[in-house]
């Protein structure tokens, strides 16, 4: 079982479906899990505050422009 932590990521937000997905830097991609209005977003660059929560998945905490 994994153990959550805690990510502080910028990047562009794009859409992908049931999950917005955060196209990182380095080539990987973090599905988001958010609760709060994000639409608004997409296409754009954020910074996404959130909890790892399995293996590319990562529970939102806070979103904004970055």
């Amino acid at each position: 079982m994994h153990r959550p932590t805690r990510h502080e990521l910028t990047s562009i937000l794009l859409e992908n479906g049931l999950y917005p997905i955060l196209r990182v830097p380095d080539g990987g991609e973090w599905r988001l899990d958010i609760l709060k209005r994000h639409k608004h977003l997409l296409g754009t660059r954020v910074k996404v505050v959130g909890t790892r929560d399995g293996f590319d998945l990562l529970a939102v905490d806070h979103i904004e422009p970055a």
